[in-house]
């Protein structure tokens, strides 16, 4: 049985998707979420639904109950994710999970961006709680950047410089999920996860402009000034400045992997800056 927490959010649902797609039964895949009423559309494919909240140590144990594998997706709460993935940790050593894969980030152990503070912490935790892991660490998604707004607005704002980023589509990271999840002797592997095609930002701005016909650039500004550009967006302060610093960090390769170990673990290149950008002006 293989379990997968936050099966509701972009990239769970993306990894059950691959997880049919290459064969794993729909009856032998756990949706772990916070509130199965959410899950109908996964329930309807045979997917089995079980409440998990990181929050709430005690929904952990009967969720996990019968996981043989277990892919821990990283929370987005900033402030108490280390806890909460602690929670899930200690719930999947008592439940005897045989292999836990975590979506950890680019670099994880040597990495000097903010962000990577609380992927340090919680690499650590699964190290001592002697669970078979596998840490998948994952780069940037090309989707954190909105290029159809950029398009619209005709710009793309960043702290990044020219600094190298080695983003790819949220669906090669769900590839290489399924892939951790279901092949023989992952335990103990980890992989710095990247797209093939790195880019810089003003890159990034030069594609979108010869795809949509608009005019677009790159706007690079201080780490500050982009922080509360994102805060008045309406992100919360401690998120816009943790994105404002992963910026400034890309620009001395926080972001950039040449490991291309995510185009071998999927078996393919990864998805390109120009189709990456032609999917996110569609839609």
């Amino acid at each position: 049985m293989i379990g997968i927490t936050g099966a509701t959010g972009h990239l769970g649902k993306l990894t059950i998707q691959a997880l049919l797609e290459t064969g794993t039964p729909a009856s032998e895949i756990m949706a772990l979420v916070r509130d199965p009423q959410k899950a109908a559309a996964l329930a309807a494919k045979g997917v089995q639904v079980r409440q998990a909240d990181y929050t709430r140590p005690e929904t952990l144990g009967p969720a996990l109950s019968g996981i043989d594998k277990l892919l821990l997706i990283s929370s987005n709460d900033l402030v108490n994710r280390t806890t909460s993935h602690k929670n899930v940790v200690d719930a999947a050593q008592q439940a005897g999970v045989k292999l836990l894969v975590y979506t950890s980030i680019l670099h994880a152990a040597t990495s000097p961006m903010r962000m990577a503070e609380d992927h340090k912490t919680t690499e650590t935790d699964i190290r001592a709680s002697g669970v078979p892991f596998v840490f998948l660490r994952n780069g940037w998604y090309l989707e954190n950047y909105s290029v159809a707004q950029a398009a619209q607005h005709g710009a793309v704002a960043g702290s990044a410089g020219a600094g190298r980023i080695s983003a790819a589509p949220r669906a090669d990271y769900a590839a290489a999920a399924a892939v951790a999840l279901t092949q023989p002797d992952q335990a103990g592997r980890i992989y710095e996860l990247g797209g093939d095609q790195a880019f810089t930002l003003s890159e990034l701005a030069a594609e979108i402009q010869a795809q949509s016909g608009q005019p677009v650039a790159y706007r690079d500004m201080p780490e500050a000034d982009y922080a509360a550009m994102l805060e008045g967006f309406g992100l919360p302060g401690t998120a816009a400045e943790t994105i404002a610093d992963a910026d400034t960090q890309a620009q001395r390769g926080a972001l950039f992997t040449d490991s291309h170990d995510l185009s071998r673990l999927i078996g393919r290149p990864t998805t390109s800056l120009r189709d990456g950008v032609k999917v996110g002006l569609a839609g």
